[in-house]
């Protein structure tokens, strides 16, 4: 079966972002101050030019009418009590008051957005997201290798809404989203954030961060929510490795002593580590991958599957090689660990 193809975004331009300098009380008071202001600057026009002004009712304009004049053609049309009859008056009702009045309601209008609809929007979205999500991958970590990470799952088919970043910096957050994945800013050692991200019915779990500590916290967060979900994570120093395997992580990656590993391989000549470099990533020629044994295969020696090398087999946690007695024979529930062919070569 042919995986999906992804095509990258575009990329999005650079946005600097820095602390706001005023609080939320703070921007309300600004906005009615300005909102003020610009009653001001029409209230004031209005009054100077009342002459200009006919009140219908008893045919004297006060500064109380001048007020309510000015309320009322702010907030509406007017109701034709108070009109203005000079040319003067209704060029500046024209060209003043009706800008006044259109930044007036982009002022309400933004404030509401902010106070209330944007909150209650985005808590909509986040139910409609949460409950959408399932079988997805998570990373935890959009550092370096998170990111690379990310890549890789992208070029293997995976599609960006079922990839979940869960990340304390913003910038990062930001820069994963802008990639089409969900994600989450927030301290993935609070149980809470983990929740958020739905790991109790998470396809597996990747943990990327600078600190072991804090791999190590996190993992225990995700075992303790989801037992069963597998979890593979980096580790920094080599003796934190027995702590990661005691917090439940099934697959780890010292990046130190694979770069060690493959500087020794090139130190005999490029092709095996270029050869180990295009069994690992997705858009090579060939690819490792692991799979269930069909049932068609049971019985039949690793050796004569057809759907491409066999390198070896796990069973009942034990692991054996293509040439050893055990692989001789499949068994049900064995685990097949071949090199096969991506599309970009079988094409």
């Amino acid at each position: 079966m042919p995986l999906p193809v992804f095509t990258a975004p575009a990329p999005t331009p650079t946005v600097l972002k820095r602390k706001a300098r005023l609080n939320i009380w703070q921007s309300l008071g600004v906005r009615a101050v300005l909102v003020l202001f610009l009653i001001g600057i029409a209230l004031g026009g209005h009054w100077a030019d009342r002459e200009g002004l006919k009140d219908n009712i008893d045919g004297h304009v006060s500064f109380s009418d001048v007020v309510y004049f000015t309320a009322i053609t702010i907030t509406t049309v007017g109701y034709g009590d108070i009109v203005p009859v000079s040319d003067r008056a209704r060029m500046f009702d024209t060209f003043v008051v009706t800008p006044v009045r259109l930044f007036i309601w982009i002022i309400f209008f933004g404030t509401a957005y902010t106070l209330a609809l944007k909150s209650t929007w985005e808590q909509f979205r986040t139910h409609m997201i949460r409950s959408k999500l399932k079988d997805h991958i998570i990373v935890y970590g959009y550092g370096s290798t998170g990111e690379a990470a990310v890549t890789e799952l992208l070029r293997q088919g995976i599609a960006p809404e079922g990839i979940v970043v869960v990340d304390q910096h913003a910038a990062r957050v930001a820069a994963a989203t802008g990639r089409g994945v969900t994600a989450i800013e927030g301290d993935a050692t609070i149980n809470a954030v983990q929740e958020a991200a739905c790991i109790r019915c998470a396809r597996s779990v990747i943990v990327s961060t600078h600190r072991d500590d804090s791999t190590v916290l996190i993992v225990l967060s995700a075992r303790q929510i989801n037992p069963k979900v597998p979890i593979s994570a980096t580790v920094r120093a080599t003796e934190n490795e027995s702590l990661m395997r005691q917090a439940g992580v099934d697959n780890i990656i010292n990046p130190v002593s694979m770069g060690g590993h493959l500087l020794a391989r090139a130190s005999e000549g490029g092709h095996v580590v270029d050869y180990i470099a295009d069994l690992a990533s997705a858009d090579g020629k060939v690819v490792l991958r692991e799979r269930d044994v069909a049932a068609a295969e049971v019985g039949h020696p690793l050796s004569s599957i057809d759907t491409g090398m066999g390198l070896r087999i796990c069973r009942d946690g034990q692991v054996y090689g293509y040439w050893e007695a055990p692989a001789q024979a499949l068994q049900a529930g064995d685990v097949i660990v071949e090199i096969t062919r991506t599309e970009k070569a079988a094409g």
